[in-house]
Formats: structure tokens, sequence, C-alpha cells
């Protein structure tokens, strides 16, 4: 059942609730209404009946005035005595007399609804004056008018009711389509993703959380258009540093194969052939931790790690490259910063980053360490010619190099593995005017 149709159904239901109950509110409230008010008009007419007579001059005149009165207002009398319960006057036969009598308590002067078989009457009781006396005149009217009142008053606000009711539905059905319309609209542009038709995406009118998921469905699709196009480009590089080193082995294998070569060649080309496997292994084998930090949990066991004692490793590792293109090397930290991170890997992070460094640097490099808002940067800055300003915003991706570069995973690898230490690493320019990576690490736990 679509989504319209069950919000229909559900306010449709809804309504017929508190239609029904409110109904039966009303029906039960209107005949109180009308008893009240007719138990009201009966005791005005009581006085004026026993104003009539209580004159000291009733003639024939007046009685006639008053049998007249009572016929034209529909009215049943009983004159009754409270002090010796009896019934002194009745203005119906005996038979009727009786029967009321039979049917209700003449002497409970709390009853307002009075039987005559399966007919209800109202009662208003008028005591004469002076009250010592004990007589009460007791009027009595059909409940019948009322109720005929009350089911006029009842159809009226059925057919009420009924109108307000389609208007009500209608108005649903007009809200409904109007919120769930967006929701298809959104559903086609979600095929659009399924079908990996990003450039084919088109915003749809929508407000409130449905906006927001719009938002959150094209972005996702954005995220998953970027990550394609980097598998797609990394296959191709991939193929592409594979193969040069492959094809160049191949020429030397068939070329000492075929005898081609004097044994100088021969020579040189056994070390060329040496050099390139050693160089597919290590393309193979930094796909294979890249694959690893894309495909298994590799965050490891975290500790809290000294960044000083884990900068004296780095500069260790690199002394030998730095004296060889006669290097500065500078670690300005104030105090021992303790990271919570996974050691093995921010090393190596930090060793790749700072062997980039090395490679382009012209004669100075700089490690620096503060701690600020509750997190460690960490920022590596060389004095060399930069990021060029076209490769800044893919610096991170796969087989992205720079002019001297080696595999173009150097730098992947470290963001895979500083970002699985709970890490940030940014790209930019540096004070010396080369490049900057400004990496930013959890505080260590206490």
């Amino acid at each position: 059942m679509k989504l319209q149709t069950q919000l229909n159904l559900a306010f449709t239901a809804l309504l017929f609730v508190v239609m029904a109950v409110t109904g039966y509110v009303l029906y039960s409230l209107v005949l109180g209404l009308l008893i009240q008010d007719e138990e009201r008009q009966l005791a005005q007419k009581g006085e004026l009946l026993v104003h009539m007579l209580n004159e000291d001059d009733v003639d024939e005149a007046n009685i006639n005035q008053f049998k007249v009165f009572l016929e034209e207002q529909d009215l049943q009398v009983f004159l009754y005595n409270r002090k010796d319960n009896s019934l002194l006057f009745s203005s119906e036969s005996e038979k009727i007399t009786k029967e009321f009598i039979k049917q209700n308590d003449f002497s409970d002067n709390q009853q307002n609804l009075w039987e005559y078989g399966k007919n209800k009457f109202v009662a208003s009781r008028i005591l004469f004056y002076p009250d010592e006396e004990g007589l009460e005149l007791i009027l009595l009217t059909p409940l019948n008018d009322l109720q005929h009142v009350q089911e006029s008053f009842i159809m009226r606000m059925f057919v009420v009711f009924v109108i307000g009711g389609i208007v009500a539905i209608l108005l649903s059905t007009l809200f409904t389509r109007k919120l769930v319309t967006p929701l298809s609209n959104l559903k086609k542009e979600l095929k659009k993703v399924e079908r990996r038709q990003f450039g084919e995406l088109t915003p749809i009118h929508a407000t409130g959380e449905i906006k927001e998921v719009e938002k959150s469905v094209y972005e996702m699709a954005d995220e998953l258009n970027q990550y394609i196009l980097a598998q797609q480009a990394f296959f191709q590089n991939a193929s592409h540093e594979l193969k040069t080193p492959l094809m160049t082995i191949q020429g030397y294998a068939e070329g000492i194969r075929d005898g081609i070569f004097d044994q100088e060649e021969k020579d040189k080309g056994l070390d060329v052939m040496v050099k390139e496997v050693h160089r597919l292994k290590s393309i193979i084998n930094e796909m294979t931790i890249l694959a690893k930090l894309d495909t298994e949990d590799t965050i490891g066991k975290r500790t809290n790690v000294s960044l000083a004692n884990l900068l004296e490793n780095v500069e260790d590792r690199i002394i030998p490259f730095l004296e060889d293109k006669d290097l500065k090397f500078t670690i300005d930290i104030e105090k021992d910063v303790a990271v919570y991170v996974n050691r093995n890997q921010l090393l190596q992070s930090v060793l790749n980053i700072t062997s980039n460094a090395v490679r382009y640097a012209k004669g100075e490099i700089v490690i620096s360490v503060i701690e600020e808002k509750g997190l460690v940067k960490l920022a590596v800055a060389d004095d060399g010619p930069g990021i060029p300003q076209k490769l800044q915003p893919y610096i991170f991706h796969r087989f992205v190099k720079g002019k001297d570069g080696d595999t173009g995973l150097g730098l992947a690898i470290a963001k895979a593995m500083i970002e699985s230490s709970g890490g940030k690493i940014h790209a930019g320019v540096a004070d010396l005017g080369g490049a900057l990576f400004e990496i930013e690490l959890p505080l260590a736990k206490k």
C-alpha cells in the first residue's frame, strides 16, 4: 500500500473517531440543555398558574382561562399535598392518574423525568405560599417534543460533519500528495544513483526533513561518484605504473634470450631488470598495504605515544638522506606531548611525509608540534618548490605524484594510516615557501 493511501486512511479513521465521539457528547449534552430549559419554562408557567389559583376572587372565567392555558401549553398538572402524601387534583383522567402514581414517586423532589408507559415527561414542582401548607403544583410536559428538537439538531450536525469530513479528506489528500510527491521524486533520483547516472541528478522541490534527506542523498551521490572516479584513476595509474617496469624487463629479457646484447650490455640489462623488479615489489607492497587499509580493521592497538620519542626515531631513519643532500633538520617541540594512536602506523606516516620533504627540500626541513583546543598538531614543512596548485586537491590520491615522485602511493598510505588512528591531515603552503603537511592527532588518554 502506498504511503499516500496509508496517510489518508489513517487521517480518515482519526477524523471518524473524533466526529463519532463529538457527536455522542453533543447528542447527550443537547438533550440535557433542552431539559434544563424546559424545566425553567415550566417553572415560569407554574408560578403563573399558582398566582391564578391564589387569587381571592376565583370565578368561572378564571377557571375557564386556567383550563384553556393547560390545553394550549399541553401540560399535565397535579396538585399534591406533601404533608399527607395525597393527590388533591389531576388534569388527567382517573386511569392515567393511577398509572402516573404507579410508575412515579410523587414524594421524590429530585425526580425531574417522569414516566408514563413508554413515554417520558419533564417535571417541575412549584410550592404554594405559604410553604407550611405543603401544597405543591406539579407540571409535566412530554419529552417527545424535546427529542424531536434534539434529533433535528443532530441531523443538521451530521450534515455539517459530512461536509466538513469531505472537505477535510480532500485537504488531507492535497497535503499528503504535497508531502509524498517529493519522496517519489527522490526515489527516482536514487534510481539514477543506482544506475550511476550522476550527471542526470536534478534537485527536487521539498522542505523540512525531506530537504535535508535530499541534501544527504546528493552528498552521498557526489562522494560515490568521486570514489568511482578515484577507483578508475587508480586502476589506470596502477596499470601504467606496473606496465612500464614490466615492458623494460620484457625488453631486456627478450634481448638476452635472442643474443643481441654483448656481455657488457647483458650485465647492464640484468642490473636494470633487478632494479625494476625491486620497484615492482615496492609498488605491489604499497598497493597491498592500501588494500588492507581500505578493507580491514586496521586501527590496531592504540596506546599513548610520546611524540618526542617518535620524532627521534624518524630523525634516526632519515639522517643518511639528510647528509647526502646537506639538509638542515629541526624538531620544534617545547614539551613532550603524548597522543593516543597506533605507534607503528603514525611512525610510518610521518616517515613517508618526511621522505617526501627530503626529496624536494632545498636546504631545510622543520617539524613542529603544538597543542591546541584539545588536539595535537604536528606539522612538516620544507623550503622546496611546494605542491603545484593543480595537484593540491588530489595530492593524497593514489599514484598522484610530483615531478620527482616515486610510486605516488606514500602520501595515500600516510593519509589512510593517520585517519585509521583517529587523526586528520591537510596539505598547504609552508612559511619556508615549500610544502606543508599538518597532522591533527587526539591527545593521550589519562
